[in-house]
């Protein structure tokens, strides 16, 4: 038994065929729970050896929270901070020290320009979140989420194209 199509539905058919494979989404990285969670139990770990209490919020590329910790003694505020450096790290792609450079607008929406949030690279360029870590002197915030990023694998800076 032969089907036979209309040539309309035959050239309709064509054309989604080809359509669908043209329009196939790209795989891209994506920060996994893992890397996250490396990422925080190394602040944390960091932390507890220069006795420090820390506060470290990790995001993907969208600002959503991946993986959060606030040691026991570490203030409201150290958690605040932490997730808007992080949310800003995560979504510009830059870290806050570097935002902080650009002087923007005391009211611009999830833009911290205090250090201790750091974007998080993979090895070939490809964004993939963000840290931010409170509760430390500034230098002290940034080193802890340095640590976490490289234990992880990850860079905290965009390789040169």
């Amino acid at each position: 038994m032969t089907i036979m199509l209309r040539p309309s539905l035959a050239i309709a058919a064509a054309l989604f065929a080809a359509a669908t494979a043209a329009d196939a989404q790209t795989a891209r990285p994506a920060l996994d729970y893992g890397s996250a969670a490396k990422i925080r139990d190394t602040c944390l770990d960091w932390a507890a050896k220069n006795g420090k209490r820390m506060t470290i919020a990790v995001m993907d590329t969208h600002g959503m929270l991946v993986a959060y910790a606030h040691m026991d003694g570490a203030s409201y505020e150290a958690g605040e901070m932490a997730r808007w450096k992080a949310t800003a790290a995560s979504r510009f792609g830059r870290s806050t020290a570097d935002l902080a450079k650009l002087n923007p607008a005391a009211n611009v929406p999830n833009v911290a320009t205090i250090p201790g949030g750091l974007p998080i690279y993979t090895d070939a360029g490809a964004a993939l979140g963000g840290v931010g870590v409170s509760g430390g002197k500034i230098d002290e915030d940034v080193a802890c989420g340095v640590a976490g990023i490289g234990a992880a694998g990850l860079r905290a800076d965009k390789p040169a194209s």
